[in-house]
């Protein structure tokens, strides 16, 4: 009889536990379609009396992940802790070094240490494999590694984090004003115990950085992710982009351009009747572009038990196969740091601020754009009744580095009352 695949599991919170019960529910169609049984030898967590739903009395329990990650009954490491570095990256190492291949749904330990870890890994002939770190039940880096390889890609794009999703479009739906939705969010347990990792766009710049390693054939740097979150966005914004026919969407792109690569995560506009536009609640998106296969739109779950538990059975599958795939689908002892291009790409940009309603301060914003490159396409002035006055720009295509140029001139006209509100338009 063929050998069974045997699987260490590090991390017992939702998605290990329904990692478990896929294996236990799903045994024979899991053996008929890789040729060989998959089994759970061994599990670590931090409580080991928890109540989560599924028994695990049967698979030998340690205490120290990394001493689950060298056992000698476990072919294949499942880390599923989470965190960019302590338990999770030693335990990994210490299975790369043990002779393990490593299943891993971490965004945060690959977008950091990703580079260092698919070295070692290839160097000792084994596999990181890292489906649901990326959009959670959605195949991308299966896309991105084998269906799309004959392609160049010209731009990944998507919406990457759920919770940040369903926030604005809660907001749109109800009306409500961003700080009591992000507490609605909180009260549903959506967010991270950071929950900057979320509104700022940290987790889904971990995920872009990941796609736009596989896609221009570079090496993994997040450092050069722009991250702009969402916790400046008006229920004003929300209702303004609206009746212009657009939707605001916490966006990744990235896409190699003349000047390097670009990679941001930001709020953008994006037309409200656009596959984007149109995705509502805690839902992912992906769309791929390559010169080919033209684009390819991916919707799905972007967390959850099943989705994400998945996406981990995927990679397990793909071992227990034996496809040998390198990390970031090319030798990682080959990738080369990208050129970082700052929004190399123009675009149109919406602009809103408030200013002093007293005669030539319109004239004096335009006279800055102007000084700047910058063209209006569009303007509105919303009725008030005070001694301010809110205006929204919709302005022509521009560079970001023309318009940071304007916004920091704006202070000095004496008219503008706070902090304008820049929001990219883009493309979809």
């Amino acid at each position: 009889m063929t050998q069974p695949l045997r699987l260490g599991i590090a991390g017992l919170g939702t998605v290990g536990t329904g990692v478990i019960k896929i294996v236990r529910q799903k045994a024979k169609l899991l053996a008929a379609r890789t040729g060989r049984p998959i089994e759970i030898s061994a599990v670590s967590a931090r409580n080991r009396d928890k109540d989560r739903g599924v028994p695990i009395s049967g698979y030998a329990w340690e205490d120290d992940p990394v001493a689950l990650a060298t056992r000698d009954d476990v072919d294949v490491f499942v880390e599923l802790m989470g965190g960019s570095d302590g338990p999770a990256k030693a335990a990994t190492e210490a299975a790369i070094a043990a002779g393990k291949d490593v299943v891993t749904a971490n965004k945060a330990m690959l977008a950091v240490h990703g580079q260092a870890l698919a070295e070692a890994a290839e160097a000792a002939g084994h596999v990181i494999r890292f489906e649901a770190a990326v959009a959670g039940g959605i195949p991308v880096v299966k896309a991105l590694t084998e269906g799309l390889a004959g392609n160049e890609i010209t731009r990944v794009m998507g919406v990457m984090n759920g919770t940040c999703n369903y926030i604005l479009t809660r907001m749109e739906d109800a009306g409500l004003p961003y700080e009591e939705v992000f507490a609605e969010a909180d009260a549903l347990g959506y967010l991270e115990a950071d929950p900057n990792l979320d509104v700022g766009g940290i987790d889904a710049g971990h995920k872009l950085s990941l796609l736009a390693a596989i896609a221009f054939g570079t090496q993994v740097d997040f450092d050069a992710v722009e991250l702009e979150g969402i916790q400046k966005l008006s229920i004003d914004d929300i209702r303004t982009a609206a009746s212009l026919g657009y939707r605001i969407k916490l966006l990744g792109v990235a896409q190699m351009t003349g000047r390097g690569l670009e990679q941001r995560m930001s709020p953008c506009l994006v037309p409200a009747d656009s596959p984007i536009g149109q995705l509502q609640g805690g839902t992912n998106m992906v769309v791929l572009e390559g010169d080919s296969v033209g684009q390819i739109v991916m919707r799905g779950a972007g967390a959850g038990e099943g989705p994400t538990a998945s996406a981990v059975m995927s990679d397990i599958i793909e071992i227990a196969r034996g496809t040998r795939l390198t990390t970031f689908g090319q030798p990682a002892a080959g990738l080369q740091k990208a050129r970082p291009a700052r929004a190399a790409t123009p675009a149109p940009y919406y602009l809103r601020m408030i200013l002093s309603d007293k005669p030539g301060a319109m004239a004096k914003i335009a006279t800055v754009l102007g000084e700047a490159g910058i063209s209006i396409d569009r303007m509105r002035q919303t009725r008030h009744d005070s001694a301010s006055a809110p205006v929204v720009i919709v302005t022509h295509k521009t560079n970001r580095d023309a318009l940071d140029t304007a916004l920091a001139a704006f202070g000095g006209t004496g008219v503008v009352l706070g902090e304008p509100v820049a929001i990219r338009i883009e493309r979809v």
